[in-house]
């Protein structure tokens, strides 16, 4: 139990150590996301674009539906990739601009 509270009290003692983070660090990672974001939205078209025109042609019903539905994941999964990134983006923007407008107490 001892070791627990100690080990809790040096967590603390390090955090308190650590410098608070910065306009600089608050607008590289929204560019960074942002471009990222950009990057996907163009990976993420391309793979949309060639499972449009690769339709699945098994000739099992259940193997084309199996198919149209990794199809439809795979999609869906790189544009949720895509908002992600874009959402923390925009969101480190935000706080960007708040840091300049609190001031710290």
């Amino acid at each position: 139990m001892k070791d627990k509270k100690n080990s809790i009290n040096n967590t603390i003692i390090q955090n308190q150590n650590q410098p608070d983070k910065g306009p600089i660090s608050f607008i590289s990672g929204s560019l960074t996301s942002l471009f990222l974001c950009l990057f996907f939205y163009f990976i993420s078209n391309n793979i949309a674009i060639y499972f449009s025109l690769h339709k699945p042609s098994n000739s099992s019903e259940i193997v084309q539906s199996i198919s149209s539905s990794i199809n439809t994941l795979i999609i869906g999964l790189s544009f949720l990739l895509t908002f992600s990134f874009g959402f923390i983006g925009l969101g480190l923007f935000i706080v960007f601009i708040r840091s300049f407008l609190v001031k710290k107490t």
